[in-house]
């Protein structure tokens, strides 16, 4: 199971709109973590070109306001490929996705981050 799937699954039971443009940001972002943790970690030109791809699709989404500046830090943090600051960056995300995405999507986030600290323990 990836880490996105709970953020997929929210996605057909979300009105169209600002709440689910961000639980769909939500998904592409971490998805784009989740391969920072992949074995063997995807090249530094792919990664670079995945998170430019990514930064591009969400800036043509609405997203609330909150959400909009926590993804843009998520981006940065993305861009180095650095596994701890990519955890780091999920975690961050929590609260501004229960804010902007709802409660579920923030939970479904939360395991997200708990996923990538576990990960770095073991890694």
């Amino acid at each position: 199971m990836t880490w996105a799937s709970p953020l997929l699954t929210l996605l057909p039971t979300t009105a169209r709109g600002p709440r689910r443009d961000g639980i769909f940001a939500l998904w592409l972002t971490v998805r784009v973590a989740q391969d920072v943790f992949a074995d063997p970690p995807p090249a530094e030109r792919a990664h670079r070109r995945r998170v430019a791809a990514l930064g591009h699709r969400l800036s043509s989404l609405m997203l609330p306001a909150p959400l909009r500046r926590a993804l843009t830090g998520a981006i940065a943090d993305l861009e180095g490929a650095d596994p701890t600051a990519v955890a780091q960056a999920l975690s961050q995300l929590v609260a501004p996705a229960r804010e902007g995405a709802g409660p579920d999507a923030g939970e479904a986030l939360a395991e997200a981050a708990r996923s990538a600290r576990s990960a770095l323990r073991r890694g």
